[in-house]
């Protein structure tokens, strides 16, 4: 359930000691996410760590607003560290994501000193692990992990980690598909087709162009379903499910498919995937792969090939160049051969770091 209030401490004096241990005139306080010139500095960051540690940066101020912006404080809280002039130089933020799964955003600016870099990263760790403490005791936890990421090739982040008593747990391939024109003719109608007694569709619409709240609900059954068994699987309820996707700023209704099997009866949901925009500033848009989820009992079918079928295909007749999609590395189901096989490649790597920590 959304909360009317956010399970983590609000006020960064109650979540940090009295003395972080900052250099004279360095503060922590909570960044004003209605504030431009803020939104700005702290997109800066993020682009500024994504250059640094993979090579490129892709965010933009819509992906920190999902942070900082007041429909994401609903579940969320952030902490930015300035320098003695004013200056955010690292940030903070933490997801009260599902029951005993909280994420954790960690940045700190590249170009600081590298001591008063490392105390930075301190006091955030220090913070985030105080908000695991809140955040379980309002769930009534005995125990409340800590979620974080890095990518693969980033030394700085890796050793702030381990140090911070994180382990890394998963390797996770982010792969990308080219996508061409022609693909559009992939599947009959993206909206709508049928193979082998399964049906593909997409969510359906009421009148006032909102979805159907028992399609919506089918497709979070489906993937709460087909994930039971997967890595690091957390329960999250259909009102969490729901408020966190339509945070991402690529959300779309018409990018929600379900695929159901209408073998000499009613339909029965088998399969659903979500799908968002990935924006581009300087050349097409592209599809992104959000959910890909097949019951079990629904396997072997053909679910799953034809719901990226349908993306590819959707993507195509709206003229898109791309479809990109995250996969576990170590998952024993082998999906990344169906990927493979359909034409998807690594694109780069990240990795998911866990710290459980004790509530009491």
């Amino acid at each position: 359930m959304i909360p009317e209030d956010n399970r983590f401490e609000s006020d960064p004096a109650d979540a940090l000691p009295d003395d972080p241990g900052l250099p004279a005139g360095w503060v922590a306080d909570t960044p004003d996410g209605t504030d431009p010139a803020t939104v700005e500095r702290l997109t800066e960051l993020l682009r500024g760590h994504e250059r640094a540690a993979r090579g490129w940066a892709g965010s933009g101020e819509d992906d920190v607003l999902v942070e900082v912006s007041e429909h994401g404080l609903a579940m969320r809280e952030n902490l930015v560290v300035r320098d003695p002039e004013g200056r955010i130089q690292a940030w903070g933020s933490v997801h009260d994501r599902a029951e005993g799964r909280m994420l954790f955003v960690h940045i700190v600016d590249r170009e600081i000193d590298e001591r008063v870099a490392d105390r930075c990263s301190d006091v955030l760790f220090e913070w985030a692990e105080s908000q695991a403490r809140s955040v379980g005791a309002a769930r009534g936890l005995a125990e409340q992990q800590i979620d974080t990421g890095a990518f693969a090739d980033d030394d700085r982040q890796h050793g702030w980690l381990e140090d911070a008593g994180f382990t890394r747990v998963r390797t996770w391939w982010q792969m990308s598909r080219s996508v061409e024109a022609a693909e559009a003719e992939l599947v009959p109608d993206p909206s709508r087709w049928e193979r082998k007694g399964v049906v593909f569709r997409l969510v359906e619409r009421q009148g006032d162009g909102l979805p159907d709240v028992a399609d919506l609900r089918a497709v979070h059954d489906v993937l709460e379903g087909a994930f039971t068994d997967h890595f690091n699987s957390a329960e999250e309820t259909f009102q969490e499910f729901i408020h966190r996707l339509r945070e991402d700023p690529g959300h779309r209704w018409d990018h929600w498919w379900l695929a159901e099997i209408v073998d000499g009866g009613e339909a029965e949901p088998a399969g659903a995937l979500v799908g968002t925009v990935s924006e581009s500033a300087t050349g097409p848009d592209g599809s992104y792969v959000s959910y890909l989820g097949v019951l079990e009992s629904a396997r072997g079918r053909g679910v799953a090939t034809g719901l990226l079928r349908t993306i590819i295909a959707d993507a195509a007749s709206r003229g898109r160049d791309r479809v990109g999609l995250e996969v576990d590395a170590d998952s024993p189901t082998g999906a990344d051969g169906l990927y493979t096989s359909m034409g998807w490649g690594t694109k780069y790597v990240t990795e998911s770091w866990h710290r459980d920590v004790t509530v009491a």
